[in-house]
């Protein structure tokens, strides 16, 4: 004979249990002498044990009973909890919610799968996690708050649970993000130094332009909103006005939700000057060298961006030294009757640090030594920040990495020491064995096949062996380069090589030249951003030549070769120096390279081939936004004859006209020509380029692609006959990419000074099977 006593909440029991008393049909108290759980799928017994406050042993009755099942409820592991008694034994029975067994989110389109599944993450909702339906729906305010603040007034969230097998659900949340509301009016109140639309100007937000492809700033975003706002405080405090004030913001929306309505109360303030800029602390170097780094003075508008500008310059100043961990605190003074503003800058530059170690991270494919002979921040050294970013930046200008990083933190325990961590992301490919199509200009369709490498199996090294063929050559080559031939940075490289060209096909003068050869070279660094490179060359050049030949390559066969045959062998030794700062070899941004080479050909043989080639290029890159980038481009070449050679020889002239040189104009189609019209090139060329890189919205995320804005000009010349006159210009858009077959250029030019007899191309590309 037993007595059941039964306490039992089903779903809203839950609140029942904790808002009110239970409802607990009377009986004994008793001692507790076992207790048995029932209904546990996967919970197991011990934590059902771990929650429950009831031990064998223990007195049970009414108030413990309450207690018991609010604890197992809380746990939210269960959706009904009921205990019995039989005789002196406590029977738990519980009935588990579900598992989540899996979570499919579908329609999301302006927040990325990923940021939605670690923020559903947060709010407790993952695989594996027991299901509370009070989830979901927290679950669906959460997602409507985000796709809120993108301006998305009509999105819709839903959440649907699917039953499966061994008590599991699967969820499904389905998002319709609907339009964003669209800005219709952006006021500004209480401006009266500024006109409205120059503080507009500084907005990334803005009303719907005409003309709107990419750009959606006309869609209102609180994010966007929020970063215009900060942007509109810098434009005043940079100008003087430190007491500038956002008032308040308005966002009003329209009642169909299409349409927002946005007004920005500011109070100006006064334009301060500053006084005077004073020095305190501990400098560790003379005040003038300290005064160098500083961008203000006495008599200037008061500037926050240069005042901070001026403190980060002392830290980097001092960081150079091995005070890594520097304070330099800018204090103003402000005397407001005066509208003046005194600078003091306390320095506090901290313990010198030295670096415990140097750490690379993320170079799967590449050997450690590769990179580590690319760093200049050595261990136990004294840390230099000048040098741990020279070193960031050789790292980024091997071509290795789509993403450098380095960071400095303490080491635990030692106050002056650090540990430098580079974290580097590895392209895709470091090389191709490929067989591909490309198409040039000037070649037309190219089918090529062959083995590249930049990273020769993570050794740094460069090989290649190639073969192409096409409508105007077929080529074959080889070379190897290890760029440490020496543990000083001395490099090597052979190569080999054989073609034959049709030069009719490349929209010259009409010959056929065959040539094979090879060559040895070396690179001496001369400094941290200067190097030296020389080689000698030896050539076999035959060049065959008929009927539609133009007097320029036949005159030249009959007054250096003497013969039917013209052959000839070279020696061709080179010099040239390169002064390289960029910031990465792929799409850099800041810094430029400029270059001088110098190239002798001396005939071996009876034969003469005696001429030699000047050439100077230079390149630079100005950031001018996070996604602006100018860059002026120059590039001069000189070459002539001497001894015994008649003329420059017509394979070593310069051409222009086409990408890499005056885009708009058809390749190579410049400059003199032959008596059957064809271009026939010159000895000189002068071309010039300005151009705006710009990372195109579609891209922002990537360094491998990039949209311009160009101007090119130039041309060639035969003998002293330049004239400025004669430069041709054009002007348009171009685009390339670096694929991962290849590097992809288009560009679309409108020649600006076309002369009659000029062959002009608008649209141009040109596509790659290397990299």
């Amino acid at each position: 004979m037993f007595t059941t006593t039964i306490i039992r909440n089903s779903c809203l029991s839950f609140f029942l249990a904790v808002l009110i008393p239970l409802r607990v049909y009377a009986f004994e108290p008793f001692e507790v002498e076992t207790i048995r759980v029932d209904g546990l799928q996967r919970i197991s017994v011990g934590t059902v044990f771990n929650y429950l406050p009831v031990k064998v042993g223990d007195r049970f009755d009414d108030e413990v009973s309450s207690h018991a099942v609010r604890s197992l409820y809380k746990t939210g592991f269960f959706k009904d909890v009921v205990l019995e008694r039989e005789g002196n034994a406590l029977v738990v029975f519980v009935a588990e919610r579900p598992a989540i067994a899996s979570i499919e989110i579908e329609g999301n389109d302006d927040i990325p799968e990923d940021q939605l599944t670690a923020n559903l993450k947060q709010l407790g909702l993952s695989e594996g996690r027991v299901l509370d339906r009070s989830l979901l729906d927290k679950v669906e305010q959460e997602l409507k708050r985000q796709y809120l603040s993108l301006g998305k007034y009509n999105v819709n969230i839903r959440t649907e649970e699917t039953p499966l097998e061994r008590n599991r659900v699967a969820v499904r949340v389905e998002i319709y993000e609907g339009e964003a509301a669209v800005i219709q009016r952006l006021n500004i109140v209480g401006n009266t130094v500024f006109d409205e639309q120059t503080l507009l100007d500084e907005f990334e937000s803005g009303t719907k332009p005409f003309f709107s492809l990419f750009d959606d700033s006309y869609k209102y975003s609180k994010q966007r909103l929020t970063g215009d706002l900060e942007a509109l405080r810098s434009y005043y405090l940079d100008r003087g006005y430190i007491n500038f004030n956002i008032d308040s913001t308005q966002v009003t929306i329209t009642p169909d939700k299409e349409y927002v309505y946005i007004t920005i109360n500011i109070t100006e303030g006064e334009q301060y000057t500053i006084s005077e800029v004073k020095l305190a602390g501990e400098l560790h170097f003379s005040e003038q060298e300290i005064r160098k780094q500083i961008e203000v003075s006495a008599g200037d508008i008061f500037s926050q961006r240069k005042v901070t500008q001026s403190a980060n310059n002392i830290s980097e100043r001092l960081g150079d030294d091995g005070y890594a961990f520097a304070n330099v605190n800018p204090v103003p003074d402000i005397d407001k009757e005066n509208k003046k503003v005194a600078l003091t800058f306390y320095v506090d530059p901290g313990k010198r640090a030295y670096v415990n170690r140097v750490n690379i991270n993320g170079n799967i494919y590449t050997m450690d030594e590769v990179l580590r002979r690319e760093l200049r921040q050595m261990e136990g050294g004294m840390i230099s920040s000048a040098k741990i970013k020279r070193s960031r930046t050789r790292l980024d200008r091997l071509g290795y990495f789509q993403q450098v990083n380095v960071e400095t933190p303490a080491v635990a325990g030692s106050p002056d020491m650090v540990d430098v961590n580079y974290d580097v992301v590895e392209n895709d490919t470091f090389g191709s064995l490929n067989f591909g199509i490309g198409y040039g200009e000037a070649q037309g369709f190219t089918i090529t096949a062959g083995v590249n490498q930049q990273n020769f199996f993570g050794t740094g090294n460069k090989f290649s062996t190639n073969v192409s063929h096409s409508a105007a050559s077929t080529s074959v080559s080889a070379s190897f380069t290890d760029p440490y031939y020496t543990m000083d940075g001395v490099s090597r490289g052979y190569h080999l090589f054989y073609s034959e060209t049709d030069a009719g096909e490349l929209q010259t003068t009409d010959y056929i030249m065959n040539r094979f050869g090879g060559g040895i070279s070396f690179g001496v660094p001369l400094s941290e951003h200067d190097s030296v490179r020389t080689g000698i060359d030896y050539e076999n050049i035959e060049i065959h030549t008929d009927s539609g030949s133009s007097e320029n390559i036949t005159g030249f066969c009959e007054q250096n070769a003497a013969t039917d045959d013209c052959v000839f062998n070279v020696l061709k030794p080179s010099i040239s120096w390169v002064h390289d700062t960029r910031n990465r070899a792929m799409f850099p941004t800041s810094g430029g390279q400029v270059s001088a080479s110098l190239e002798v050909s001396s005939a071996v043989g009876e034969y003469p081939m005696d001429y030699y080639k000047l050439s100077l290029r230079q390149k630079h890159y100005f950031e001018l936004t996070e996604k602006l980038t100018f860059s002026p481009r120059f590039q001069l070449g000189y070459g002539d004859s001497f001894g015994d050679t008649s003329e420059l020889p017509p394979w070593e002239r310069y051409f222009a006209g086409g990408m890499y040189t005056v885009r708009g104009y058809r390749i190579n189609s410049l400059g003199p020509r032959d008596s059957y019209n064809d271009p026939i090139g010159g000895n000189l060329r002068l071309v010039g380029n300005i151009e705006l890189f710009y990372v195109p919205p579609f891209a922002e995320k990537s360094k491998a692609s990039r949209l311009s804005l160009f101007v090119d000009g130039g041309n060639v010349y035969d003998g002293s006959d330049f004239d400025s006159e004669e430069l041709r210009y054009s002007a348009g858009i171009g685009f390339q990419w670096f694929t991962p077959v290849g590097p992809l250029m288009f560009s679309f030019a409108k020649a600006l000074n076309e002369k009659t007899g000029d062959e002009t191309e608008e649209f141009q590309f040109t596509m790659g099977t290397g990299f």
